[in-house]
C-alpha cells in the first residue's frame, strides 16, 4: 500500500473528480468526471479512468488500462497491464453480503491478468483469478476462474472458445490440436482447458 501520495506532473485529475491521500498515480494517466480515488490505490501509467468510476481503498490497476464510464473497482481487485473494463461493469469482494454485517475482514482478492477485456456490464464475481487476453462478453457474469484466452459468455459464464490476443474468436482447434487467428495470423496450441501461444505477432511491450 502506498505510505505517501506521488502523483507524476503530467497526470490529468478533472476539477470533479476526488483522488484520496495516500495513493500512487503513474505519469499520463487521465481521470475523468465525477471519479473516485480512495486512499491506498495504486495506478499505473498511461491509465485512462472515466467518468463516474469508483476505484475502492487498495486496488492495484497496472500500466496502460482502460477503465470505462460508470465501472467499480472494489477493494481486492489487482489488474495487470493493458486491461480493458467495459462501460458500467462490475466487480464484488464479498459473496455474501448484508446491510447489517460488516464483512470487512472477508473480502475476496480478484486478479486479473494482462490483456484482459471485460465487455460492458458483465460482473467479476470475487475469489477468483482472471488469466491473461481473456475476453469477456456484455453482461456475462463470472463466477469461477478462468484460463489464459478465453471467450466466456452467459449467465453463468461458460467458455464458448478462445479469443486471440488481437481480441477476435479464434477457429476451432484442429486435428493437431492447434489454431490459426484468421485476422492476424497468430498461432496457438490447444490442451485440455489450456490455450497455449505457438506464436504471436503483436510485440510485447512494456506498460
Amino acid at each position: 500500500m502506498p505510505t505517501e501520495t506521488l502523483i507524476a506532473d503530467d497526470v490529468f485529475v478533472h476539477e470533479s473528480a476526488y483522488v484520496d491521500e495516500p495513493c500512487t498515480i503513474g505519469t499520463g494517466t487521465k481521470i475523468w468526471h465525477f471519479t473516485h480515488v480512495m486512499k491506498d490505490c495504486q495506478i499505473g501509467r498511461r491509465c485512462n479512468i472515466g467518468q463516474n468510476v469508483v476505484v475502492s481503498p487498495g486496488v492495484t490497476i497496472g500500466d496502460c488500462c482502460k477503465i470505462q464510464n460508470n465501472v467499480s473497482l472494489y477493494t481486492g481487485v489487482v489488474l495487470e497491464d493493458f486491461v480493458f473494463c467495459g462501460p458500467s461493469m462490475v466487480f464484488t469482494n464479498v459473496i455474501n453480503p448484508r446491510s447489517e454485517i460488516a464483512r470487512r475482514d472477508e473480502y475476496r482478492p480478484t486478479r486479473v491478468g494482462r490483456g484482459t477485456t471485460f465487455g460492458a456490464n458483465c460482473t467479476i464475481v470475487c475469489g477468483h483469478d482472471i488469466g491473461k487476453y481473456v475476453f469477456v462478453a456484455a453482461g456475462a457474469v463470472v463466477t469461477k476462474a478462468v484460463p489464459d484466452y478465453a471467450l466466456m459468455v452467459g449467465v453463468p459464464a461458460r467458455r464458448v472458445g478462445w479469443a486471440c490476443r488481437c481480441g477476435d474468436r479464434l477457429p476451432r482447434i484442429d486435428a493437431t490440436s492447434r489454431t490459426v487467428c484468421a485476422s492476424c495470423g497468430n498461432e496457438y496450441s490447444a490442451s485440455g482447458e489450456t490455450l497455449t501461444p505457438v506464436r504471436e505477432v503483436q510485440e510485447t511491450i512494456a506498460g
